[in-house]
């Protein structure tokens, strides 16, 4: 901050120029008037002796001749004149005086009204200058404030430039530590790998080795069979029951050979660790579930039996269990409720919570043990019906996760998201064991054997094969894919797009099969659902004005449409498996059951 002495200087200087620009206006002024004074002075002497020789030449009534005067000055100047001669001479100098006189007099009034109109700038400028030392007081006031808020700044961002340079440190240190965390925590993961493989080949080596006792103890009971006589004086009986003794030793006999091989097969197990699809090392193999075979035949809703305004908030998720008793719905407001449907009703069963964000998408595994939900918070959570609390999540994508479905195993699961990837993942290790660009936002997923199908906001279907890393086909269509529906068989699937019409495409020729259309059928939003029915024989989806439409998938005729309890667009709706129920859910936080 500058010192008084350097703002003390400027002040200074402009007033020296000040006093100096006064001063050489005075200057001039008074050059005007030194040039002037003396001239006005000499005219009024003239004047005065001029009025005085008019007097002394004015000739005596009765005087002929005037009297010549014999002053020294008609001496010197006037000598050889006459008296006339004289008078006219002087008449004309007074003439001239006067002339003179008189402009004089008129540049002293002149030089009169220029002097007051400098005097008045003069006090016009002084005025002017003092409100010009005012306002440079107050701007010498601000400028004193300004500067020490400058210093306060400055002091300020100084200390949060240390607390930034400390946190930066932090940052640094913490980064460190959790590298350091991360490798242990591979190294951990790599010995439990290496443990579990040492563990499982000892068990199979135990089991091996109780297999081979096993089959030595059979060898000696099949010997000492061999080797009894029977006694023919024996009864009856017990020659029957010595018959059928040996007739049961000769069925064990016949064993060994098959035992022997088995036991060389298992002996060669334990050391082959190639990881097979579908197995764990050493373990039991893991169980594959096909999709729920359909033997009822499903019965069109014809009118709403419950509504419930179940949610605190939009609904955009429902899903039924596989025993079709048991429904899955989940919204804005972060919570999944499970319903059981009694008599034609919801019955509250259970609240899972402990979402990171707003629920996109539910989804059952084929055994109904677990629920597995998309959320708003760029992750997938895995529940376990029965618990309240997230079993697992999902952490991977850097957008909101719009759909996370099972595969055919419960271990294994594909989410996809509006980062523009689809993940698989193993859900023992809750591991992300592939990600797939997709080139655009992924609204919706479905999985079947070996096949994973995408659906996009840039108005197209992708089909990913899940053994290679290639995209093995794509279908077009007109309009924003909101959401994808396979049917049981795998051979069908169901489009919902934002050009407000339903597709269903052949999976044996890769074409599209049938387009529904209907008056006032329209998508409420980007995530609205539509879904086949259990024996594929209709399509259902809900309309921006609530109301739900059905078609027939053999004729492509709108079959029904359902109005009523809706206020808003439905969001979702589900079939159940045993094809009696079916539930919407709206923007407006209502389910309702249909039957």
């Amino acid at each position: 901050m500058e010192g008084p002495g350097v703002l003390g200087a400027p002040a200074a200087r402009w007033k020296r120029h000040i006093v100096r620009q006064l001063r050489q206006r005075d200057r001039t002024q008074k050059a005007l008037f030194l040039e002037l004074v003396p001239a006005y002075n000499r005219l009024l002497e003239k004047a005065e002796l001029l009025a005085r020789f008019s007097e002394e030449l004015q000739p005596e009534p009765d005087d002929v001749t005037p009297s010549v005067h014999q002053g020294p000055w008609e001496k010197e100047s006037h000598q050889g004149l006459s008296p006339a001669a004289l008078r006219v001479k002087w008449q004309e100098e007074v003439e001239g005086l006067r002339l003179v006189c008189g402009e004089m007099a008129y540049q002293v009034v002149e030089k009169s009204a220029t002097l007051g109109t400098l005097e008045s700038q003069l006090e016009e400028r002084q005025s002017r200058l003092a409100a010009l030392r005012a306002r440079v007081e107050q701007l010498e006031e601000v400028r004193a404030k300004k500067a020490g808020q400058v210093h306060a700044r400055r002091a300020l961002n100084e200390e949060q430039r240390a607390a930034y340079e400390a946190l930066r440190a932090r940052v640094g240190h913490q980064e460190a530590a959790l590298r350091r965390l991360e490798e242990e925590a591979r190294d951990l993961l790599e010995r439990l790998v290496q443990r579990k493989a040492r563990a499982a080949a000892e068990r199979n080596l135990r089991n091996e080795r109780r297999e081979r006792a096993k089959q030595a103890r059979v060898s000696q009971e099949l010997k000492k069979a061999a080797k009894r006589t029977v006694s023919i004086s024996e009864s009856p009986d017990t020659l029957g029951d010595g018959i059928r003794e040996e007739a049961e030793t000769l069925v064990v006999a016949a064993k060994p050979g098959s035992l022997e091989s088995e036991a060389g097969e298992k002996w060669k197990r334990p050391f082959s660790f190639k990881k097979r699809r579908g197995h764990s090392i050493g373990g039991a193999p893991e169980q594959r579930y096909q999709s729920i075979p359909v033997y009822v035949t499903t019965r069109l809703p014809t009118q709403a039996h419950d509504v419930l305004d179940a949610h605190l908030s939009e609904v955009s998720a429902v899903r039924f269990g596989p025993n079709s008793s048991l429904l899955a719905t989940g919204g804005a407001d972060r919570l999944i409720l499970l319903w059981n449907v009694v008599g034609g009703h919801l019955k509250a069963n259970q609240t899972l919570e402990g979402a990171g964000g707003s629920i996109t998408s539910v989804d059952f595994d084929p055994s109904g043990s677990q629920l597995l939900a998309a959320t708003y918070n760029k992750a997938a959570q895995l529940w376990k019906v029965g618990e309240a609390q997230s079993k697992e999540t999902l952490s991977g994508h850097t957008d909101k996760v719009t759909a996370a479905k099972f595969k055919l195993t419960r271990h294994q699961a594909v989410t996809g998201s509006r980062d523009r990837t689809v993940k698989e993942w193993d859900l023992c290790r809750a591991y992300c064991s592939r990600t797939i660009n997709v080139l655009s936002y992924c609204n919706d997923v479905v999985c079947g054997d070996h096949i994973i199908i995408s659906g996009h906001n840039d108005q197209k279907i992708r089909f990913w094969d899940s053994r290679g890393p290639r995209c093995t086909q794509v279908i077009p269509v007109q309009g924003r894919v909101t959401s994808l529906s396979l049917s049981h068989d795998q051979l069908h699937l169901l489009s919902c797009s934002r050009d407000d019409t339903l597709k269903v495409i052949d999976l044996r020729v890769s074409n599209i099969r049938q387009v529904f259309r209907a008056d006032g059928f329209k998508c409420g939003s980007d995530w609205t659902k539509a879904v086949f029915s259990p024996d594929r024989s209709y399509a259902l989806a809900g309309s921006w004005d609530g109301a739900l439409y059905i078609w027939n998938v053999d004729t492509g005729k709108l079959e029904s449409s359902l109005r009523g309890p809706h206020s808003a667009a439905v969001n979702a709706v589900a079939w159940c498996y045993s094809g009696n129920h079916v539930v919407s859910v709206d923007q407006a936080r209502k389910v309702v059951l249909w039957h």
